[in-house]
């Protein structure tokens, strides 16, 4: 992926084009068209089984780790497909990290978590500084910094989970993505992380899947509906737009009876 192609300054980080998803022979979501905006933290809801994290997970390729999925319509990221066939999914991953549901630090120290992605991308800068700068970015530093080299498994869930944004932030992305962050987390460290999730799309683009549509109303500030359709059973995207908007005024009864817990 050339440096020019990245240097773009548009609207949208992230641009959908009848996008459907596949495992094998099933088509898990058909027909999602939406502009993902650059330092925006765009939020996707709906009831499970609708094709939300699919969609999510095509945004950096991380369904190609799964034998048989493949998806057909385009992914552009500053204009170029990231489905062509000369695009690298490693520096794709790269650019657009990824924060799972639940905490997964590596068994190593709570420094080489940090370190360990920037090190096998051939980072040669300070790495003391890089450490330190990921997990401030984070809102960690200041609960880890006296105990850098121990294991980052000690930590509490909220405290992994940060650990596990501070790594994705340290490969310096574009994007982060986040499927369901907080699912398995206490209400105060979800609120930590709301609030770090405002503090990071300062400087980051941000898509994030929840159950939890307090969340969505809270903390993001565009959201898309997905829903299953009942006669093929594909995930598909019933409506997007400005989070205050499609919560307040949805355009789409099956929107609102959602938001309103007269379905799912």
């Amino acid at each position: 992926m050339s440096e020019n192609k990245l240097s773009s300054n548009g609207k949208y980080a992230l641009e959908l084009q009848d996008l459907h998803c596949f495992y094998g022979s099933f088509r898990a979501v058909k027909d999602v068209s939406l502009k993902i905006e650059r330092q925006k933290i765009t939020a996707f809801i709906g009831p499970s089984g609708c094709g939300k994290s699919t969609v999510l997970r095509s945004l950096n390729r991380m369904n190609d780790l799964i034998p048989g999925a493949y998806v057909k319509g385009k992914i552009l990221y500053h204009g170029r497909n990231l489905y062509d066939s000369s695009v690298d999914p490693v520096e794709v991953r790269r650019r657009i990290g990824m924060v799972f549901q639940k905490p997964n630090p590596f068994p190593k120290s709570i420094y080489e978590n940090v370190a360990w992605g920037a090190r096998i991308n051939g980072f040669k800068g300070n790495m003391d500084d890089l450490v330190e700068q990921s997990l401030r970015q984070a809102a960690l530093w200041d609960e880890v910094k006296d105990k850098l080299q121990q294991s980052g498994l000690g930590l509490s869930g909220g405290q992994q989970q940060r650990l596990c944004i501070a790594r994705a932030i340290a490969v310096k992305p574009d994007i982060i993505l986040m499927d369901e962050p907080c699912s398995a987390l206490d209400p105060i460290a979800t609120l930590k992380i709301e609030d770090l999730m405002r503090e990071l799309v300062q400087n980051y683009t941000i898509v994030i899947v929840t159950h939890n549509m307090q969340q969505a109303a809270r903390a993001s500030d565009y959201t898309a509906y997905y829903l299953m359709d009942r006669n093929d059973r594909a995930g598909a995207l019933v409506e997007y737009g400005p989070t205050q908007e499609l919560f307040t005024n949805p355009k789409d009864k099956r929107t609102e009876d959602y938001i309103t817990g007269r379905f799912g």
